[in-house]
């Protein structure tokens, strides 16, 4: 059977971009203007109690436009791109049923990569391997570590940040689990394609130094806000560890240090900037590479308008 020809499929808009660049306002604005529902794709805004560290949506916003896929799991609990597909497929196609368009809006690329592209058949990940890993990381360094992958897997190597721990190990681990390089398992991907016409926007400020005063003022914002005390009462409550996935998310990762009493207070606000920032550049890059991402630019006025014009000629 021929695949259906892109005119006669549902439309998905994909709005992506660093963090703290205004993705929730605009996407809340495009709900009050099309008939769009929010999906949210973000690997944090799924947890429960994670609410101020992950700048998730107030009752307000979420009453103007409810968004789908947060709150769904608990901060113990480990949530896939894979997971991520399959429930953003549902809610997808429940509300191209309904008529409506899916609006996925987030910062977490290797979901909407994993949503678009599919995902290749990688191994389960292993407790044994990773707890080892980590050891050889806490001797060693995750330089090291990620200089270990340069030359097990050169092609993810290039694609992972030496300061991203979480993918450094994980492509170690697949490493060592299929005797093959990830980024060759991920080649052998097949046939995953989306049933959507997907118009992509991103929005992100054109200089880096506005976008980095933002991620700072926003920090400090959540420390007023009551960010401490959040994470206090996950530890408190939950009996959450710095390993688990949800902890390892940026911020959250830098306040248990500062908790546990592994940094002062001012240690944590600086690592916990720059980390943002780092991911912040890693999400341009991905961005960057994508040669159908339509780009909305700030210093040429009101996105909102650019948006609609984009989503409009895609309509046709």
């Amino acid at each position: 059977m021929n695949a259906p020809a892109p005119s006669t499929l549902p439309l998905a808009i994909f709005l992506m971009g660093p963090t703290a660049s205004g993705k929730t306002a605009l996407a809340i604005d495009l709900v009050k203007r099309l008939p769009c529902e929010i999906i949210s794709v973000d690997s944090a805004l799924v947890y429960r109690g994670m609410d101020i560290g992950t700048a998730k949506p107030d009752a307000d916003e979420l009453s103007e436009a409810p968004h789908r896929l947060i709150d769904i799991c608990d901060p113990e609990e480990a949530y896939s791109a894979a997971r991520f597909r399959e429930d953003a497929l549902r809610e997808m196609a429940e509300i191209s049923a309904s008529g409506h368009i899916p609006l996925l809006v987030g910062g977490t690329m290797l979901y909407f990569r994993a949503l678009e592209h599919g995902l290749s058949d990688l191994p389960e990940a292993d407790k044994v391997l990773r707890v080892r890993l980590e050891q050889e990381a806490a001797q060693f360094g995750w330089e090291h570590m990620h200089r270990r992958l340069a030359e097990l897997d050169p092609t993810s190597a290039a694609r992972i940040h030496p300061n991203d721990p979480q993918r450094i190990q994980r492509a170690l681990e697949v490493c060592e689990l299929s005797g093959r390089a990830m980024s060759e398992l991920q080649a052998d991907q097949r046939g995953q394609t989306l049933p959507y016409k997907v118009v992509k926007l991103a929005r992100a400020p054109k200089e880096r130094a506005v976008l980095h005063q933002r991620i700072a003022e926003r920090f400090h914002l959540m420390l007023e806000q009551g960010f401490e005390q959040e994470v206090r009462e996950l530890l408190e409550n939950r009996k959450l560890v710095p390993d688990l996935p949800s902890m390892r998310s940026v911020g959250y990762r830098q306040m248990l240090k500062y908790l546990l009493g592994e940094w002062d207070r001012e240690t944590m606000i600086e690592k916990g900037i720059v980390a943002t920032r780092q991911l912040a550049k890693r999400q341009l890059t991905w961005l960057r590479a994508d040669s159908e991402v339509n780009w909305l630019d700030e210093e040429r006025g009101d996105v909102l308008s650019q948006a609609l014009k984009i989503i409009e000629s895609n309509l046709i």
